[in-house]
């Protein structure tokens, strides 16, 4: 590996760790059962897998797909199509995918403003769609003859009208800026803690208080679309329980496996491209020593740029 800035806390495999990591990898297989994938990075095309895994073992699908864009990974190129031809790949990997939902699954599908309408129309078609989160993306270049893009989308579905939602485990910690107290003096909605003052808010659908990993943070990877823990573990914290199972059919680095770990649930995920699936292994690892999610503490999620005291 080249030498890098003592801050740059990018993970990179050394080519000791790939051969390591690659002996670990759950390759494809004609059938597999929940405890065989349990806790495993599969490494493979997620639609040859879907129809070899079993029925009805999963509660928790969060997956960032490919975005309808011409995007390069790990040397692959997926390139842009026309909406029909995107709508059918979309069908391809979710119609197999119902069978392995149990009847209360949810579902968390990341996408972007392009094609945001039409991941609506295939969900719609297949499950309950409840909302659309959309979360502000600060990084991005900046456009000469249109607006930035400074936001995704992540459809929140459901496989039928009995399903698990914890609003309380995905409260945000918010700095209050007008304090306000009651006649006695009590805090009003508010707790004081020394020279800073919080509240505890109720999670909506709308959320300004992610970060993108970047170089000097320790989740960092090369992946060219990785999504932030913090914003994994929100939607893991909110539509499941402990030990309940959580897969991704489109792992990239591992940060939906990684975090599911993190917070004490089963996990598996498929991943078409080794090093990406490698680097996903070495996160897992790591994540036994270091299990802290970047931006949650004692219970609930801290706005962008605000330190836990």
């Amino acid at each position: 590996m080249k030498p890098r800035s003592s801050r740059n806390k990018t993970i990179q495999l050394s080519v000791e760790e790939k051969s390591y990591f690659g002996k670990k990898i759950l390759k494809e297989s004609s059938s597999y059962t929940e405890r065989k994938i349990e806790n495993q990075v599969l490494c493979g095309d997620s639609i040859k897998v879907l129809p070899q895994l079993p029925k009805e073992f999963i509660d928790l699908v969060v997956t960032d797909p490919p975005y309808n864009m011409t995007k390069i990974y790990a040397g692959e190129k997926f390139s842009k199509t026309n909406a029909e031809e995107y709508e059918l790949w979309l069908r391809s990997w979710i119609e197999p995918l119902i069978p392995l939902l149990k009847p209360n699954a949810s579902l968390y599908v990341c996408t972007e403003w392009q094609c945001s309408s039409i991941v609506e129309k295939v969900l719609r078609d297949c499950f309950y769609v409840r909302n659309r989160i959309t979360w502000e993306r600060e990084k991005g270049r900046g456009a000469q003859h249109n607006w930035k893009n400074a936001a995704e989308d992540i459809w929140f579905c459901t496989v039928s009208n009995d399903y698990y939602f914890n609003a309380d485990a995905v409260r945000l910690k918010r700095k209050v800026i007008a304090p306000y107290r009651h006649v006695n003096g009590d805090p009003k909605d508010w707790a004081d803690e020394g020279d800073e003052k919080f509240r505890l808010t109720a999670p909506s659908n709308l959320w300004t208080d992610i970060s993108v990993p970047f170089w000097s943070m320790p989740e960092n990877t090369e992946h060219p679309t990785q999504k932030p823990e913090k914003l994994i573990a929100k939607l893991i914290l909110a539509s499941s329980k402990e030990g309940d199972f959580v897969f991704d059919p489109f792992l990239g680095s591992g940060t939906t496996a990684v975090t599911a770990k993190k917070l004490s649930r089963r996990f598996a995920g498929i991943e078409r491209e080794k090093d990406y699936a490698l680097l996903a292994l070495k996160r897992l690892q790591t994540a036994e020593k270091q299990p802290e999610i970047q931006g949650f503490k004692d219970g609930c999620f801290w706005e962008r740029n605000t330190r836990p005291l």
